[in-house]
């Protein structure tokens, strides 16, 4: 049995994952996909102090707190900056790190960066204009929608630990996406970023499919992240 934690992105919560986990515990493991507080469930939580430490401590408290081990921790989009801080933290409880569709943060980035100046400046915008100046509307048009902590956005992440650089890596990209309103700009960094995982030797899968990947297709989701087991 392998234990997998899977930590959502930025317009979604634990709740879009159900589908995927599902088709992991039919296969025999033990799967955790947490909403980050402030957003969904926790949407009552939600306040101007929420940052990335924040959603970084939500997913180390699960794995300590569920005494977890051998962890195939997986990041969707922003969860990318969360898995990342994530294995600073607790590297030896933690036995492969997943990227799904996103950008690999570096030392004194925050997603913001990972994003560039475009997409950011848009997401700035929205923010003052209908968020209060704190809560960013990542995707007000999808149901079950919650507001996202602006400050998690622009907290960069530190990363040093030379202990989570040992953890091997894996990197699942989506190679058939539709027109977006705002993120078009960010899809070009995302391909990039697959390139780079490619020539580093990284575990590396393809889904024909959009950025959603958890909700259009996932079953082949949950068979790429079985291959990992």
């Amino acid at each position: 049995m392998s234990i997998y934690v899977i930590v959502h992105g930025g317009g979604t919560g634990g709740w879009s994952y159900r589908p995927v986990a599902n088709y992991l515990r039919a296969a025999g493991h033990e799967v955790f996909t947490p909403t980050l507080t402030g957003l969904h469930e926790r949407a009552h939580l939600s306040n101007r102090g929420i940052g990335l430490d924040t959603h970084i401590q939500d997913i180390v408290g699960v794995i300590e707190c569920e005494d977890l081990h051998q962890v195939i921790l997986v990041g969707h989009s922003s969860g990318s900056m969360v898995v990342t801080g994530v294995a600073e933290r607790v590297p030896e409880r933690i036995s492969r790190l997943v990227y799904i569709d996103t950008a690999i943060p570096k030392d004194g980035q925050s997603w913001f960066d990972l994003l560039g100046p475009q997409v950011a400046q848009y997401l700035l915008d929205v923010t003052k204009n209908r968020g209060d100046g704190w809560r960013i509307p990542m995707a007000p048009n999808l149901p079950r929608q919650s507001l996202y902590p602006l400050k998690v956005a622009t907290d960069p992440l530190e990363v040093k630990n030379p202990g989570s650089l040992q953890i091997p890596r894996a990197f699942i990209h989506c190679t058939k996406r539709p027109a977006h309103p705002f993120l078009e700009p960010f899809w070009p960094r995302i391909d990039s970023e697959a390139e780079a995982c490619k020539r580093q030797g990284w575990w590396y899968r393809t889904l024909p499919t959009g950025h959603g990947c958890h909700q259009t297709m996932p079953k082949e989701l949950a068979d790429l992240l079985l291959e990992l087991a």
